[in-house]
């Protein structure tokens, strides 16, 4: 697919409604073509044997390698995404190669599993138990039944508003991509469409890695990220925000922050609110810039590309944290790679990947704003003073018996060597000095395993048993904001009771509407909708629950409404000393299940970005933070669900 990063910032159409002037902007993805009825007929017979074929297939570990087929042809029907009338026989040849898929499934073959060249394959995503497909390049000299383990590149497409599963499967069948390195399989995301592997594109990557290290042998120290343009922003976040995962990471172009891209004004009436300026800190790579100190990088962009402002910012950045980049740019060129340059760039990462990851450095270096992003190399960040403020973590083995920590805006933090990693003597206790004050802790067990937590009280750390602690408090994978309820499984759960209030009755259902048909068209997947009344424990315990309605219509929100820290009853919305008329206002927040502190229920509320971001990758952030007050006289439009009159995080202990 040809790389495009579309810099609609201001693509607005504004159209008149019968009752007021309201704006709508560029749908995306676009509507599809007119599919002659001959057309529709045939890919609509085709589906129905191809799904019967599947049918007889559902114990099949390999199922969905076939589903992908099925699932793209589906959706493009469907959901008229078509974009052009070729397609339409893109995706009867799509279904061909799936039902000869489920054929060889049912003789008990597999032959795509061994297969070089270009592969596509899927797999379930614990997220909306969707099929989600990625494409292989594997490399000639690839031999199954092997020791080898491969070196493994990672790359991110470029933003492609028409990018249906029929697209991305065509491509991945047809094209071998940008590089091809030698000896390499080369992973191709989808990363759910056009989202610069944000969200549950961010999820894809880990989700799919995990199923390829299951069917080919991977070598954990030589897999390498790379991209370009949107690609390009994705890997400055993946290289940045997974700083300790990877041998190298490699992007061109694309943006690696938000606002000085997007040219925003950050103060007066046209800057964005304070809560999105703070959370500008979840994607921004230069709010990272520091956690390069450990991982190897190859910057690229055209030299008159003008997407070149993203390593012009990482460079600055880096600069501040006395970082060096290495920057390769092709001459006279626009937005594309040079050829010359691609040779260099091949050379460098073959020569950083043949010596490959070091996962036990002894000097770490690591920067973080949420405990969604916590770990480096040995050293995980278990605990904040205080989210969305600048966190540091820097630690350095000084000699066999000695390590030295320096922490800002940490109080907590585990360190753990796997076999054969920790370089302390095995006798004795090491002596750790964190900021200064020094603790001889227990040393490494006998096959150089070490695994030591800390925590801090008051102004002292102190070696402790465990990083989980007994009281409620934010930690990783249970630190919001709203968004990050749908990197997991979520079950969005509808009400049936009676609502304390009537009209704002009518904003749940609007908005829930749309949350179930904005998750299948930007994340490509059908989201899990349940009844309060179906919920089960199972759901409870596996799921964050997406509950829609008042603690009067929803009986999952009537059983903890006295356990969240807003108080929603027919007198008002209360929040602390502030109190809202329930009649015309509507809470939104994220806050661990009170049925199941290890889950999260959501209030009213999909993902917080709308129509007017899906114009630039750049604006695809959270555009709410913990929780919020919707006056919903206002109506949602493309920016917000209503005027939001109040909105603010939780603190470190989740209360107010």
């Amino acid at each position: 697919m040809k790389s495009l990063f579309c810099l609609l910032l201001f693509a607005v159409v504004v159209l008149a409604q019968p009752t007021q002037q309201r704006p709508l902007v560029k749908p995306i993805p676009p509507a599809g073509v007119e599919v002659p009825a001959a057309d529709r007929t045939e890919l609509e017979n085709g589906l129905r044997r191809l799904k019967a074929a599947m049918d007889k297939l559902k114990d099949n570990p390999l199922l969905p390698d076939v589903m992908i087929y099925h699932e793209a042809v589906r959706y493009a029907l469907q959901y008229n995404e078509f974009f052009k009338l070729e397609e339409v026989f893109k995706a009867k040849l799509l279904l061909q190669h799936g039902e000869e898929r489920a054929r060889q499934l049912a003789e008990g073959k597999a032959p795509w599993t061994t297969a070089t060249g270009l592969v596509v394959r899927g797999y379930v995503s614990k997220i909306d138990k969707s099929v989600q497909p990625y494409g292989l390049v594997v490399p000639p000299s690839f031999t199954p039944n092997t020791t080898h383990r491969w070196r493994l590149d990672a790359w991110f497409h470029g933003r492609g508003e028409t990018l249906s599963e029929v697209n991305f499967l065509t491509d991945r069948e047809t094209k071998n991509g940008e590089f091809t390195p030698r000896d390499t399989i080369v992973l191709h995301l989808y990363g759910r469409y056009c989202n610069a592997n944000k969200f549950a594109g961010e999820v894809d990557l880990f989700e799919a890695l995990d199923k390829v290290k299951q069917q080919y042998r991977v070598d954990e120290n030589r897999i390498l990220v790379r991209g370009f343009s949107m690609g390009g922003a994705s890997t400055w976040q993946f290289g940045t925000h997974y700083p300790g995962l990877w041998a190298a990471i490699a992007p061109g172009a694309g943006f690696s922050e938000s606002a000085q891209f997007l040219k925003l004004k950050l103060d007066g009436p046209e800057a964005p609110p304070w809560w999105e300026q703070k959370l500008f800190h979840l994607y921004d790579a230069t709010d990272y810039a520091a956690n390069l100190f450990n991982t190897p990088l190859v910057a690229y962009n055209g030299e008159i590309d003008g997407q070149k402002q993203a390593a012009d910012m990482m460079e600055q950045a880096m600069s501040v944290e006395g970082l060096r980049m290495l920057r390769i740019v092709g001459p006279k060129t626009g937005h594309s790679y040079h050829p010359d340059s691609k040779i260099e760039i091949d050379r460098i990462l073959d020569a950083i990947a043949e010596r490959g990851r070091d996962p036990y450095p002894r000097k770490i270096r690591f920067t973080t704003w949420t405990l969604a992003y916590n770990q480096m190399k040995w050293a995980t960040v278990d605990a904040l003073g205080q989210h969305w403020e600048r966190a540091r973590l820097n630690a350095e083995i000084e000699s066999d018996n000695a390590v030295k920590v320096e922490t800002s805006n940490v109080t907590a933090f585990t360190f753990e060597f796997g076999s054969g990693g920790c370089p302390l003597a095995l006798a004795g206790k090491p002596l750790v000095t964190i900021d200064g004050q020094k603790l001889a802790v227990i040393g490494p067990m006998s096959d150089r395993s070490w695994k030591v937590h800390f925590r801090k009280t008051g102004n002292q750390w102190a070696a402790v048993n465990s990083p989980i602690v007994a009281e409620l408090t934010k930690r990783h994978g249970l630190q919001g904001p709203i968004d990050d309820a749908f990197l997991d499984s979520f079950v969005f759960v509808t009400p049936t009771g009676i609502p304390i209030v009537p009209g704002v009755a009518k904003w749940v259902e609007s908005e829930q509407a749309r949350a179930i048909t904005e998750w299948r068209r930007h994340f490509r997947g059908d989201a899990q909708v349940r009844k309060d009344s179906e919920i089960t424990d199972a759901d409870i315990a596996a799921s964050n629950l997406i509950l829609w309605g008042d603690p009067g219509s929803n009986k999952i929100l009537a059983r903890i409404a006295d356990k969240l820290p807003i108080k929603w009853t027919a007198d008002g919305v209360v929040i602390g000393d502030k109190r809202f008329a329930a009649a015309t206002h509507a809470p939104i927040l994220i806050f661990p299940n009170p049925l199941n502190p290890n889950k999260y229920v959501v209030l009213n509320s999909g993902f917080t970005f709308r129509e007017f971001d899906y114009l630039n990758n750049a604006r695809q952030i959270p555009k709410l933070p913990d929780y919020a007050v919707v006056d919903t006289t206002t109506p949602p439009d493309f920016r917000y669900p209503g005027k939001i009159v109040l909105a603010g995080f939780f603190n470190e202990r989740w209360s107010l």
